[in-house]
This record gives C-alpha cells, sequence and structure tokens, in this order.
C-alpha cells in the first residue's frame, strides 16, 4: 500500500488493527494518553516498532509524552477507511461460511463492515437468511456487487471455477478478498487477496508439537 512516495508493507498495515483494537479497550477518560511502550506490551511488539510503524502515516505523538488516545484511534481508523461503510459479500454459504458470517453479524457492534449478501450454487439455499443475510444464486453476483456497492469479498467455497467467479468480482468493482479456497488466485495490480489456509497453519504448528 503506497502512502505518498512510500510503500507500506503488508505486515505493518495487518497490525494496525491489533493497535486499533487495543487502543479500543482503553478508557480516554481514565487514560487520555498511551506510551509507544505501553501500546506495544498490548500488541506484543516493541515500542520502536509501534513508532516506526505509525511514522509512515504521520506524526501522532510527542516523544516523551505519547499518544493521544481519541487522536490515535481516530487516524487509525481514517488509515484503515474504517470511518466509512465498507461492503462485504460471502460466497460459499456452506458450514464454514454460515459460521463466518454470525460470528461477525454478532462481533461487529461499533465496525463500519457489514456483510451485506450471500452466494451460493445450491438451489435449495437460495432466498434462505443466515444472520438476516439473505442467499443469491452466483449468477446474480455483477447485479448484486453493483447494487450493493460490495468492495470486498469473502470466498468459502471449493476451489472449482475460483478464477471465473474472482475475475467477475474484480470486472465489477471488488478490490479485496479473504479467501478460504484451497488454489492459487491470480488478481490483478491494485487488487488484494489475502489466503487463510486452516491446513497449512494446523501443518506448520505441528512443528511445535
Amino acid at each position: 500500500m503506497p502512502v505518498g512516495d512510500k510503500k507500506v508493507p503488508d505486515v505493518v498495515i495487518r497490525r494496525l488493527p491489533l493497535y486499533l483494537r487495543s487502543l479500543e479497550s482503553i478508557d480516554p477518560a481514565e487514560y487520555p494518553i498511551v506510551s509507544s511502550e505501553a501500546l506495544a506490551k498490548m500488541v506484543g511488539t516493541s515500542s520502536g516498532q509501534v513508532r516506526k510503524d505509525l511514522s509512515y502515516f504521520g506524526v501522532f505523538g510527542k516523544q516523551g509524552v505519547g499518544y493521544q488516545i481519541v487522536l490515535l484511534k481516530g487516524e487509525l481508523r481514517r488509515i484503515l477507511k474504517l470511518d466509512q461503510e465498507i461492503r462485504i459479500g460471502l460466497i460459499g454459504a456452506g458450514n464454514l461460511g454460515a459460521a463466518l458470517v454470525r460470528y461477525h453479524q454478532k462481533n461487529r457492534v461499533h465496525q463500519p463492515l457489514e456483510i451485506v449478501a450471500l452466494f451460493d450454487t445450491d438451489e435449495k439455499k437460495i432466498g434462505r437468511k443466515i444472520a438476516d443475510v439473505e442467499i443469491h444464486p452466483v449468477e446474480c453476483l455483477q447485479e448484486k456487487i453493483q447494487e450493493l456497492k460490495i468492495k470486498v469479498m469473502i470466498l468459502t467455497f471449493p476451489g472449482e471455477d475460483a478464477q471465473q467467479i474472482v475475475d467477475i468480482c474484480v470486472e465489477n468493482g471488488v478490490k479485496s478478498f479473504l479467501s478460504f479456497v484451497p488454489v492459487p488466485i491470480k488478481i490483478p495490480a491494485g487488487v488484494k487477496v489475502q489466503t487463510a489456509d486452516v491446513t497449512l497453519e494446523l501443518q506448520s504448528l505441528a512443528y511445535y508439537t
């Protein structure tokens, strides 16, 4: 992600929500300022890393004083575009997809990230709802993406036709994907795919057992 003339590493972007979550756990009326050291301990990194990460986006604190919590929360929301509604779709309303929708809807208090449509190929599921979100046929992807202004898509279906489906999403304005699909996906510049492969994660954890 570029900021001005600087390219921000993905690992930095992925730490920003951790900083925001930590700040939201603090009552600013009681503790209006937080130090980089205290924030680092909450996230599990170093104070130097906190300062370096935030420096990509500007100067938000004072040396020897710290960061004003309300100000920094607002800036992090702006940087992550969480100061506006982000509409999300999900393709694959099976067990995993249903669980993700229910979890998100239950825990989205004060979040602008909203799952607005589900898609599936199973005719028996079409028209039903999961956590008040309607399931549409995959054939309606183009229409619904444009109608509902979907910018993020979660992929929780088997790998068949994955590239074709992603291409349709990209052509209609989807900019980001969270993929649980077990196949590689090609995307153009300016589009982001973040892959969550439970099997690979478990295999890597097996090393530590």
